[in-house]
């Protein structure tokens, strides 16, 4: 009890006049430094509010300027290094390439004297290896493929078909308009894959395109579905199809542009131009009661069956004709020079065969130029 008196009595506050001089000076110190830890909150507490409001208020203005500053500089190439810091590349240059980089860009109307196209038709001459357009007429026009749709058929069946396969014709196979070329198959006909690809390519055959088509595609029209998909898939901008052998129709179209694009593909299937090269194919299979059946299928493309000659120098690796009324006489040929430097020639439009080899030897003539060799 006294101890605790004793306490409450030593923390009493002791008047001034009676406390030691230095007992004075001691709490004028503690006094002061009490002030000055006031003060410091005060400022803490002030700075913090200001700094908040300039957050809130002038974050927007100076992301703004900052922003203009930071952009106002030159656009720079895409670079790894750039985006990330730890990634190793091995080539040399770490720009992403290109988007046309590996393209023939045709940018406009590119005419030749020698070239005797006409008005209404469309024409193509494009070196694959320097990408340089020697010939371009109408390459974004919107034109009828005719059985140059076969070209896609082929990659979506080298693409996604298995070339053992045996496939049952149809009824559907064989409906087709009168008069389109057919190779003569009847349902109930068993054919491999390899043989329909062969009679597609060689010989054209609109009912090896249909059953190719359900065979992949489970059904036509989901064929179709993949070629449109596919075709997009290769920057084909002006292409439709609607069926996949190319008898006419008025949504299914293409441009020259585009097949180039598609025939470009096509060589990365050797296959495809080992079979667009044959000038006669034998097509062997099962009938429908399980004879042996053999039909003989000539060629489609004049250069290969010898009744076009091409320019002395060049060889024709193959490719792809197609003839309707309203596409008239087209063809899309791979071809290579002297040098074995690979070309993609194409004509559409022509009023006849003749008139198209000619006007297509016209065009080729121009590979083999000074100028180009």
């Amino acid at each position: 009890m006294r101890n605790e008196q004793q306490r409450r009595q030593s923390t009493r506050r002791v008047p001034a006049e009676r406390m030691s001089p230095s007992e004075r000076e001691r709490r004028r110190r503690a006094a002061r430094i009490r002030q000055m830890k006031r003060r410091r909150r005060r400022r803490r507490i002030l700075i913090s509010v200001i700094l908040v409001l300039i957050l809130a208020g002038g974050a927007g203005t100076g992301f703004y300027f900052l922003g203009r500053e930071l952009l106002s500089g030159p656009v720079l190439s895409y670079s790894v290094k750039q985006e990330f810091s730890d990634y190793q590349t091995a080539a040399s240059d770490d720009r992403t390439p290109l988007f046309a980089a590996d393209l023939c860009v045709v940018s406009g109307d590119q005419l030749l004297e020698s070239v005797s196209l006409e008005e209404d038709q469309e024409g193509l001459l494009l070196d694959l290896n320097d990408k340089n357009v020697l010939y371009s007429k109408g390459a974004y026009d919107r034109v009828y493929p005719a059985s140059i749709t076969k070209i896609m058929t082929a990659l979506l069946a080298f693409r996604y078909g298995n070339m053992d396969d045996v496939v049952t014709i149809t009824q559907e196979d064989v409906t087709l308009e009168e008069g389109s070329q057919v190779i003569g198959f009847i349902p109930g006909d068993q054919v491999t894959m390899d043989q329909l690809v062969h009679g597609l390519l060689v010989y054209s055959g609109n009912d090896a395109a249909s059953a190719i088509a359900a065979h992949i595609g489970g059904s036509v029209e989901e064929f179709v579905n993949m070629m449109n998909s596919y075709a997009a898939q290769l920057g084909c901008t002006g292409t439709h199809f609607t069926n996949p052998h190319g008898l006419q129709d008025e949504n299914h179209y293409t441009t020259p542009y585009d097949i180039y694009l598609m025939l470009k593909e096509a060589l990365k299937y050797p296959e495809f131009t080992e079979i667009t090269q044959m000038s006669s194919y034998t097509v062997t299979y099962k009938n429908s009661e399980g004879g042996d059946m053999s039909v003989a299928l000539t060629a489609t493309d004049h250069y290969l069956t010898g009744e076009a000659t091409a320019p002395k120098g060049i060889t024709i690796l193959g490719g792809k004709t197609g003839t309707t009324s309203d596409a008239g006489n087209c063809l899309a040929l791979l071809c290579q020079d002297a040098y074995g430097q690979p070309y993609i020639s194409i004509v559409m439009g022509a009023s006849t065969k003749e008139v198209l080899y000619q006007q297509m030897s016209s065009i080729l003539k121009n590979v083999n130029t000074e100028e180009n060799i």
